[in-house]
């Protein structure tokens, strides 16, 4: 059981670096939206113009669905990174599909549950990227307020930061990613994307991404 799991976020891993998904530069970092600096740029939408990587991604998800939460009655994406990953996996397991919006519409309805939601029904997130894990408890309440058991959420990738783990255990919600920063970073040192040294440099990032020190091999 535990080989098999690894196997699949090593699989998932490979994917992840083969389309240029996850890209690790940590002699020369990103700098995220909030300025933090990082070794990491993470654009899961690219695996869906990669057939291979799409297949092996949304069958994970469904087979991560199944084992999981096979009481299931709908999915529900993220907008705007989570809608596709939700829509392919809800229709290779048979499921209706929903997503909801980051805010309410201003016309019309003023949805913000885009699909049919029935109040109790069983549902599970599907999101693209877990970081510090707020956008996604934003669509979580959302589905709360609205009637939802929401069972839990699936993801491709997740950063496992503390922040997010801690948000998450907060909101009594539990995430299952097929991939992970730590498989990611041993992955990419076996590759030959990053040197094997920078492994401890990237665990720094992850435990404390406020923290630059990291840039320096956690020496000051």
């Amino acid at each position: 059981m535990n080989s098999q799991a690894n196997n699949i976020k090593e699989q998932v891993a490979n994917a992840l670096l083969d389309v240029g998904a996850v890209f690790l530069r940590p002699d020369q970092p990103f700098t995220w939206a909030s300025g933090i600096k990082s070794p990491i740029y993470c654009d899961n939408r690219l695996t869906l113009s990669s057939p291979e990587a799409r297949t092996l991604i949304e069958q994970g998800l469904a087979d991560l669905i199944y084992q999981l939460y096979p009481e299931a009655e709908a999915l529900m994406g993220t907008a705007t990174a989570g809608i596709a990953h939700a829509a392919i996996t809800a229709h290779l397991m048979g499921l209706p599909m929903g997503y909801v919006r980051a805010g309410q519409k201003d016309h019309g309805r003023q949805n913000q549950v885009e699909g049919r939601l029935l109040p109790g029904q069983k549902v599970v997130v599907v999101e693209d990227l877990i970081s510090t894990a707020g956008s996604v408890l934003e669509v979580v309440q959302v589905l709360r307020e609205a009637g939802a058991q929401v069972l839990g959420i699936v993801s491709i990738f997740t950063y496992g930061m503390k922040k997010g783990l801690e948000c998450l255990a907060q909101a009594g919600i539990e995430n299952h990613s097929l991939s992970d920063f730590d498989t990611i970073a041993k992955v990419a040192a076996l590759r030959g994307n990053i040197a094997r040294e920078d492994i401890e440099r990237l665990m720094l990032f992850r435990d404390n991404p406020q923290d630059e020190s990291w840039i320096l091999g956690g020496k000051e």
